[in-house]
């Protein structure tokens, strides 16, 4: 018989933020038991299949690259994107504060201390609504890790392992916890179902058949089951009016497994859920054409110049400009009563501005190939799985001319609503704006503004050009599916990571971390993001929440 482990603590959740809190722990010498639904070939998370990016203020990178930027200046473009404005925002307004302050200073130190490292040119996501003390970022702040996600969730993975060598971390794999055992008012424990083992490849939907059941019990508990952006019954059930009707279809940006089950365990058990409208899906959703998951979608990671176009034909207009404002171009969409979209360009544009979201969908990130890197900035054609995309996706079409171009457009939807002479109409309007070195159309005014910065220039943005002269072709749609991702709400917790009752009591013996508690707090991006921030903010409540466990004096309990 194995000899009894003790745990100071039981995390649920093998993630990023799971993670950071069993190497917070276990740094002190106090052990972790590590409990996950899943196989241990899921280790990580989604945020391993994450692209990477951190938002960092004022980071070494940006200083290189000409960006001048402050806490300051980054609270501002918080405070305008986040939007709080509820009486149960208080602790997400915590959250917030304290995390730009993480990530204006200790955070480069701390993940430069693990070994992630990252790529010289800072990205610029979220480029915001037009106002100063409004939604989006003044200046870039999308730092992406030397090795996309699998390099973010590298280090920790080695530190439980670490961990578990000297006899600290115990990982207990397809594990699902079903109920809190609590004792006059504390959480002592946990129960639930043993699952069948699965040899299914990491990602994919692995089977739910029960073989047995378990108890545990420990002093403190961590959830960090993440999200429910797989669960899209639950998407749709908290749907905001705000956003328009509930997409009929959409795609999905995340395994099955990231179904949400835990934030409903945590509600039986006294857990005040705030925030549940609040939630992050992409506009610019792709079916994958060779999935690992249910219902697998891709997120383009658009450069500013494509054109876009929703169901009927219209192009939209600013600032619903690819990368610009998320959830203002969702509700355009969602308000035209169909829920998809369109791009027009060419190929100069795709062979430069196109990023595909995952650590899969950029092999010369994720393996740090520099040679494979440097042709993706300077070769002919663009990234190999984004030509690929353009070869085998359904959402892609091809063609030497507009009017084919759009019947094929009109076929692949079914739905014959756009008119080839309005699309011709409005690209040609657009085509005659660079005919001078300015222009009153907003779309071509920021594109030469912003390849003033030399990271959209060298890398992200294609020089001004028409989208109707062939020698720019061919030319190329994409239909835009919505694409389901990040829980904005959640988990209510104080800045320790104690989960709170609705009456702002703290249920002792129990924390929260990660998506599942909108990244800290019950929801600390409050309505929007300004992206690079959930990979941080898993990080930050990860250690949040351990650090304040591995300061407790230690508790004796046995399993």
């Amino acid at each position: 018989m194995e000899e009894k482990f003790q745990p100071d603590a039981i995390i649920i959740g093998t993630g990023l933020a799971g993670l950071t809190a069993a190497m917070e722990i276990t740094n002190v010498g106090k052990k972790v038991l590590l409990l996950d639904q899943e196989t241990e070939q899921n280790i990580g998370g989604q945020a391993f299949w994450s692209f990477g990016g951190l938002f960092l203020i004022n980071s070494p990178q940006q200083r290189r690259m000409g960006i001048k930027d402050s806490y300051e200046l980054a609270l501002q473009d918080w405070k305008g994107t986040a939007g709080f404005d509820r009486e149960e925002d208080y602790w997400p307004r915590k959250w917030a504060e304290a995390y730009l302050k993480f990530a204006a200073g200790e955070k480069y130190e701390y993940i430069s201390k693990l070994g992630i490292k990252l790529m010289f040119m800072v990205g610029w996501a979220e480029r915001g609504d037009g106002s100063a003390n409004g939604h989006g970022n003044s200046v870039p702040r999308f730092h992406v890790s030397w090795g996309t996600g699998t390099g973010v969730v590298k280090p920790f993975v080695e530190k439980a392992y670490q961990a578990r060598e000297k006899g600290l971390l115990q990982m207990n794999f397809r594990h699902r916890v079903t109920e809190f055992i609590i004792e006059n008012g504390k959480i002592t424990g946990l129960k639930g179902d043993i699952l069948e083992d699965d040899t299914k490849e990491r990602g994919a939907a692995t089977n739910r058949n029960i073989i047995s059941q378990f108890e545990y019990f420990a002093p403190h508990i961590i959830i960090a089951s993440g999200g429910i952006g797989a669960n899209h019954e639950l998407v749709r059930k908290n749907w905001p009016e705000r956003l328009g009707k509930a997409p009929e279809n959409m795609v999905c940006g995340v395994p099955d497994y990231v179904d949400g089950k835990m934030i409903g365990i945590a509600e039986n058990a006294g857990a005040d859920i705030i925030n549940r409208d609040r939630m992050w899906h992409y506009t610019e959703g792709i079916q994958n054409w060779n999935p690992i998951w249910s219902n697998h979608g891709i997120r383009i990671l658009p450069g500013p110049s494509s054109l876009w176009f929703d169901a009927k034909g219209n192009r939209l207009p600013a600032p619903f400009l690819p990368g610009f404002d998320t959830l203002g171009t969702l509700k355009y969409i969602q308000d035209t009563g169909y829920s998809y979209s369109w791009f027009i360009l060419t190929q100069k544009i795709i062979k430069k501005e196109f990023a595909l979201s995952g650590s899969e969908q950029n092999p010369d990130i994720t393996n740090k190939d520099y040679a494979l890197f440097l042709k993706r900035i300077f070769g002919k054609k663009a990234p190999g799985p984004v030509e690929a995309f353009k070869e085998h996706g359904k959402d892609f079409i091809v063609s030497d001319n507009l009017k084919d171009l759009v019947e094929k457009m009109n076929l692949l939807s079914g739905d014959h609503l756009l008119n080839y002479e309005k699309i011709k109409s409005q690209i040609e309007a657009r085509d005659r704006e660079l005919d001078n070195k300015f222009s009153k159309d907003t779309q071509i005014n920021y594109i030469r503004s912003t390849r003033s910065y030399l990271g959209d220039k060298l890398g992200r943005v294609a020089a001004p050009h028409k989208i109707l002269s062939p020698e720019n072709g061919p030319l190329i749609a994409v239909r835009l599916n919505i694409l389901t991702r990040k829980t904005l709400g959640g988990i209510k917790t104080n800045l320790d990571g104690q989960v709170l009752r609705e009456d702002e009591t703290i249920i002792e013996g129990l924390f929260a971390a990660g998506e599942v508690a909108g990244f800290g707090g019950g929801g600390m991006h409050g309505y929007r993001a300004l992206e690079g921030t959930f990979l941080g903010g898993c990080i930050f409540s990860g250690m949040k929440a351990g650090k304040y466990i591995a300061g407790l004096k230690k508790e004796n309990t046995n399993i």
